[in-house]
């Protein structure tokens, strides 16, 4: 992961250094290029100024493998506090309610 970061930083320095990279199947995502209502609103009211961006990175799939080219979703944050808030919000698995688990 830390080598994804590193390319998109490189190709796309106007992101900054305070981004994340979603996964295809993260649950703030529409489609690849688009958020949820939700995690919309959640952006809105905790980090107004984040943007989404897609960004083509080399990945190879498995070790020693030809890196091939992929585009990943990303989310860029000005401040490390707003991508922690937002990445525990929105990346870990949705918690069931007391009535649903019993």
């Amino acid at each position: 992961m830390i080598d994804i970061i590193k390319q998109i930083q490189e190709a796309n320095p106007a992101l900054g250094t305070t981004i994340i990279v979603l996964r295809s199947d993260s649950r703030a995502l529409a489609d690849p290029a688009t958020l949820t209502p939700e995690a919309r609103a959640w952006l809105d009211a905790q980090a107004p100024d984040a943007r989404l961006s897609q960004e083509t990175v080399l990945l190879a799939p498995y070790p020693g493998a030809a890196p091939a080219e992929r585009t990943v979703t990303v989310l860029a944050f000005s401040d490390a506090r707003h991508l922690a808030a937002f990445a525990t919000a929105w990346t870990g698995d949705p918690t069931l309610d007391d009535d649903a688990a019993a």
